[in-house]
């Protein structure tokens, strides 16, 4: 069958949730579960697209409802059914419906990589094929000291990453300097720290801690206001010059030109698994590159190391370290190489068929 002739046939999707064995925190947020949803286009040809998302219940609604405008539709027309099923008027601006669209988006993009035989990086790009990772991790947990973060973060650089990402916001300012001061004496001067407040703080408190830690070399401060408050961003950067590195919870093309608008934004952190899928994720960071800026989208590593390979201004991929006992959801999962970069998979497509044994033996909710 040629690829005119193609078709979606159907949509699938596989919902998992489990426990972790220990909770963790954020600056607002604890966690208790890790949780995937694989999002399957078929088609007529027997190629399947795979997207990933959510077992959130409203996101689930809305991909219900985009599945039945898509049944018998061209999966290359990925600009058309984009513009279709992004509908303020029907569906919203932002959101689960966004974040629905996006899945099944990138399983759009995933089968025309594989249509193409290519991995999508070099369908619609090819700019590299090995790149740096941070190592995402700090989180507040019971029992975790000082001396406990430390140690994890020495971790993750023997583990090859140059970079490491700790969460702020959870405690006293006072506590967090001394967190921060913690590691970065624990993993010296030449590795990259970065600090993510989860939109933990008010403008001021953001500043407070920033004038606190100006002695640490802070590579970036991730998220230190609510994803709305560009007017926070602004006072943030004119008081302390910091670099902010944002945009996880913003959405589309537009969110991330108003972004970009305030200024006050070095780093660019769109995540293709809400933002709008790959068709947006790729106009996004056109757009930054056009204002100087570089990418370090947020989220599953997998689902962005075909993107960042494309394009010219990715700084850094994030990278999560899987836990002891934790299981592999990923077919193609890249290991960290020696230099602290991860290498693309050489795969049609956006690498993230599921592993097959991980369906078999991980409970399905849906």
């Amino acid at each position: 069958m040629t690829a005119s002739g193609l078709k979606i046939t159907a949509i699938d999707v596989k919902e998992y949730k489990w426990k972790r064995d220990v909770p963790i925190s954020n600056g607002l947020h604890t966690y208790t579960n890790h949780e995937i949803s694989f999002v399957e286009v078929q088609t007529n040809a027997g190629i399947t697209g795979y997207g990933i998302g959510r077992p959130r219940p409203a996101e689930r609604a809305f991909r219900e409802q985009f599945t039945k405008k898509l049944i018998g539709r061209d999966p290359l027309m990925t600009e058309a059914i984009w513009k279709e099923l992004w509908s303020p008027k029907l569906y919203g601006r932002r959101g689960m419906e966004t974040r629905a669209l996006s899945s099944i988006d990138t399983a759009l993009w995933d089968i025309r990589g594989k249509v193409a035989g290519l991995p999508l990086y070099k369908l619609v790009g090819g700019y590299r094929t090995d790149i740096p990772i941070y190592t995402a991790g700090g989180y507040y947990a019971p029992d975790k000291g000082l001396k406990e973060l430390a140690e994890e973060m020495v971790g993750y650089v023997e583990m090859g990453a140059r970079a490491v990402k700790m969460k702020v916001g959870a405690v006293s300012i006072t506590e967090d300097v001394e967190r921060v001061r913690a590691v970065r004496n624990a993993v010296g001067p030449d590795i990259k720290v970065m600090i993510d407040a989860n939109c933990a703080y008010r403008a001021y408190d953001a500043i407070s801690l920033a004038r606190r830690l100006e002695d640490q070399d802070i590579f970036w401060f991730e998220e230190p206001v609510q994803p709305d408050d560009y007017e926070g961003f602004r006072r943030l950067f004119e008081a302390t010059g910091v670099t902010i590195a944002t945009g996880e919870n913003e959405y589309t093309k537009h969110g991330f030109r108003d972004l970009i608008a305030t200024g006050a934004i070095s780093i660019l952190q769109p995540d293709a698994r809400y933002t709008g899928g790959v068709t947006e994720f790729l106009k996004i960071a056109a757009m930054a590159d056009a204002n100087g800026l570089d990418i370090c989208p947020h989220g599953e590593q997998l689902a962005h190391l075909n993107l960042l390979a494309a394009i010219p201004n990715a700084r850094m991929l994030e990278y999560y370290p899987k836990p002891a006992g934790t299981p592999d959801f990923f077919l193609h999962t890249a290991p960290v190489n020696a230099d602290g970069t991860v290498t693309c998979p050489d795969v049609p497509g956006m690498a993230l068929d599921p592993d097959p044994d991980f369906l078999k033996t991980a409970e399905r909710l849906a």
